[in-house]
């Protein structure tokens, strides 16, 4: 399955654009995790390392690292810099799901 096809599903995707060596993007990364505990099926939640994937963050043009962004039918619905709370990104992917 090609990022495309994730994106273009018709449940909400929830993709972070992260690098290894960003300390944000590690603060980030079990917020996502337990999110993907509480939201389940209803969502999908991706990692896209820009280091190993230029191509799809020059694409979308991510700047900054952690960029999230919630696409839905390959439509962006919302994108945002920096660490999110999970409160917040729950809230976004029931609105869109």
């Amino acid at each position: 399955m090609t990022f495309q096809d994730i994106i273009d599903q018709d449940k909400p995707v929830l993709v972070d654009f992260f690098a290894t060596w960003c300390g944000p993007c590690q603060t980030q990364a079990p917020i996502l995790e337990e999110l993907k505990q509480r939201v389940g099926d209803t969502a999908a939640i991706l990692k896209i390392d820009v280091d190993k994937n230029p191509a799809v963050a020059a694409r979308y043009q991510v700047r900054g690292v952690p960029t999230l962004i919630l696409f839905k039918k390959g439509e962006i619905r919302w994108r945002q810099s920096g660490v999110v709370a999970g409160a917040e990104l729950e809230r976004l992917l029931r609105e869109n799901s």
